[in-house]
This record gives C-alpha cells, structure tokens and sequence, in this order.
C-alpha cells in the first residue's frame, strides 16, 4: 500500500498511519448495535438518527491526507522507476499487486463465509447487513487503483505544468458537481471520485517536489483557503456538514464527493504541510517512531478488517444479551462508547496477530508473483484492473451480500482480475525478470 524503498520521510508514514487510526475508531465511533425484541441485531444509523454527530465528521474524514500521502510516495516511487528504465505498466502491475492481494484474499474469505450462512438459511436481512458492514470501507480500493494506473500519466503532467494540474482538477471537479447538484446530470458525479481525491494525490506530487514549500506562505493559504470554502458551501451553499454519508441525505459530500468536500481535502493537505516541521521533529525521537512505525506495514491489515471485531463483539455480548443497552444516543450510552472502543481494539489485536501466517504467505506470493517489464502482455494486467476495479465498486456499493445472496458476477469478476494480474506478473518471473519495487 506503500512505498517500500529506502527514501522514506517519517511524516509521510506518520500521515497514512494517522489516516488509517481514525478511519477505524471512526467506524467503530458511528457503528452502534440494538438487540431487537426478536432477538435479532440492528445497526441504526447514528448520523441519521442523532443529527448533531454529523459535525463529528470533521474530525475523522481524514482521507484526504491518505490521498497526499499517497501521491507523495507514489511520486517518488514512480520518479526512481523511470531513471532505473522501467516500463509504466510493470510499475503500474507492482502498486496494483500489493493493494490487491489482499484485498483478493480478505474478500475471498467473506465471500466463503456468505456462501456458507446463505446454504445454512441465515436471514436475508441479517446476512445483507453483515456484508455491507465487512465492505463499507472499499469505496477507497478502486479509487486507489485508478489513481495508481494514471500516475505515470498524472506525473507526466505535473512535470510539465506543476500546480495548475491540481487546479485545473479541480475546476472541472466544480463543473461536474455543479451539474451534478443543479440537473441532476446521471453518471458525471463519477468523475469526482477520480478528480476530488485526485487533487489530494496531485497535491502529494507538488509537496515532494517543493512546489508547495513548507516553510512559506503557502501552507496558510491553503489551510485557510480550504477551510473558508467549505464554511461558505455549507452555510450558503446546499452542502451538508457531514462529510460521511448519511442516508437519504442529498446532495451528499462523498457519494459523489462535492465541492464541499474538495475544499476539506485542500485545506487539510495545508494543515498537514503547516504542521509538518514540527512533527518532523518530534518523528526524529526513537521512541516516538517505534509507535508509528509499525502501523505502516499492518496498515492494509487494519483496513481491510477493522469491522470483523465489531461482528465478534455482537455475537459475544448482543446476541447472547450481555451487552448493556441504555438508549441510543444517550448519554450513558456515549460512556458505553470508552468501553466499546476498547474491547474493539484488544479484539482488533488479536485478529492482527492471528492474521500474521495470511500476511507472511501473502508476502511471499507478491514476491513470486510481483509483475516486471510485462511488454509482451500488457492487456492482461489492464483487464485485470479492470475486472478488478468493477467488482471493487459493486461491492463498495452494494457490500458482500446484497439482498442477502451471494454476488456470483462481482465475486467472479474479483477472482479473474486478481487472477489475471498474478498470473502475469508469475510469467514475468519466470522470464528471469528481476525488478525492485
């Protein structure tokens, strides 16, 4: 998910490590279980249900600097692969690799579990529900990938026109969410999700090569721009302060992400470069650093299975109703919430630690498998992304058991995309291609 060459710079890993802390204690904070009289386990929206938590989302919407810390590794990954003579599509084939071999296991293994509830007759309801909840965080997972496959492009465009790439995103992010909020224009709010978190990416590209220079002007005016812009979208504007979606809720920032939204991404990218001289410092102290350090080579792990502990925690105390349940949204229910959060992450550990064998063997197998010059075969790896790519969204959007069935068409589209990329990176190998990260 990251860059692992020897160039690294400690605040970058800081970033993603941070961004990857509060999208979990984000979901576990918003994820809140009622046992119902038949016994049978609810989650009520809480966005939804108690209004004012939208406001909460200020603070864990954190993805934008997931998206320039990305950028910002990619970059450099990208700038080394081009002087070392490699071709866009192997790089292209080894970022895609690593996000997806995990992902390709992680859902394998739900897919199997909904397979077998659905032939033992678990309620349609119930079996929806848990599907949504293991897929509620692969929104990002496409997104990713495609920025990923159009970096050597993006990267030939900021060398060439720096800045005014991320600004010219920009623009036509504003056009597209304007027609998207006016007319209601079908399929141009897709757009956004490749140009909203595409200027946090870009913005990652200008950061690593100086154009946005820490110690400047700049940083302020971005924090400050960013921020204006989205107080004025959303008290003049139609936008809503959440920025996570709430149903029903319309326009919404994230499905599609709206302008609202990109100002956030630009004037946290500001807030991150204003802070980043002193954080710098403080992640020069050992003892500091071996807190984050960890974080970035289980940072897919936490991603990917952050709501198993939550599906663990409903069986062991709601389903068996040993969980206290004072009334939703009160406030001993917000105190149950510390208690919560920590049984979620003593779980969460444990599921790390016995998921160590998966992520040994998946290591291996991207080393047997890490694709190379791939020049002779390139259509395969783009079909596997794209294959990818389109099970990935389905299942972002509709979870792993939409209706409470099991999703044959995405679940096979995942296995031939993941498939098709493996096979042609095992057959670069085999040609004796050896090529670094």
């Amino acid at each position: 998910m990251g860059d692992l060459s020897g160039d690294r710079d400690r605040y970058v890993d800081f970033l993603r490590a941070w961004a990857i802390v509060l999208v979990v204690l984000g979901h576990w904070l918003i994820t809140g279980l009622v046992r119902e009289p038949n016994g049978a386990i609810g989650a009520p929206e809480l966005l939804a249900t108690v209004p004012w938590t939208q406001w909460l989302t200020l603070g864990f919407q954190i993805m934008p600097l997931f998206f320039l810390a990305g950028g910002h590794a990619a970059g450099g990954s990208w700038e080394r692969a081009r002087t070392d003579g490699r071709t866009a599509t192997g790089w292209v084939g080894l970022r895609a690799l690593r996000l997806l071999l995990p992902a390709g296991v992680y859902s394998g293994l739900v897919l199997v579990a909904v397979a077998i509830c659905a032939a033992a007759g678990v309620d349609p309801g119930t079996l929806a529900l848990v599907g949504w909840a293991m897929a509620m965080q692969f929104w990002f997972l496409p997104v990713y990938l495609l920025l990923s496959a159009a970096t050597p492009v993006l990267h030939a465009a900021h060398r060439r026109w720096g800045l005014g790439v991320p600004v010219v995103m920009g623009a036509v992010a504003l056009v597209a969410d304007t027609l998207v909020v006016t007319v209601h224009a079908p399929g141009v709010g897709l757009l956004n999700y490749v140009l909203v978190w595409g200027v946090a990416y870009q913005l990652g590209f200008c950061w690593r090569d100086k154009l946005l220079i820490e110690r400047s002007a700049v940083p302020a005016f971005l924090a400050a721009g960013g921020a204006v812009a989205f107080v004025a979208l959303v008290r003049l504007g139609p936008f809503p302060v959440s920025l996570i979606l709430v149903t029903g809720q319309s326009p919404s920032n994230t499905n599609p992400p709206s302008v609202a939204m990109l100002a956030w991404a630009v004037g946290q990218a500001g807030l991150a470069l204003l802070l980043a001289p002193v954080l710098r410092r403080l992640l020069e102290r050992a003892r500091l650093w071996r807190l984050v350090r960890p974080l970035g080579g289980i940072s897919m792990t936490l991603y990917l299975w952050h709501m198993l502990p939550v599906l663990i925690v409903a069986g062991a105390f709601y389903l068996t109703g040993l969980a206290p349940e004072p009334a939703y949204g009160s406030g001993s229910w917000w105190a149950l919430r510390v208690p919560w959060l920590v049984v979620l992450t003593v779980v969460l550990v444990g599921v790390v630690g016995a998921l160590r064998p998966l992520e040994r063997g998946l290591a291996q197998a991207y080393e047997r498998t890490r694709p190379g010059d791939l020049a002779r075969r390139p259509w395969a790896l783009w079909l596997g992304l794209a294959a990818s790519v389109g099970a990935l969204i389905w299942f972002a959007g509709h979870g792993f058991a939409y209706g409470g069935r099991f999703p044959v068409l995405p679940a096979l589209g995942l296995a031939v995309g993941v498939g098709l990329v493996m096979v042609t990176g095992r057959s670069a190998v085999d040609r004796g291609v050896r090529l670094s990260v």
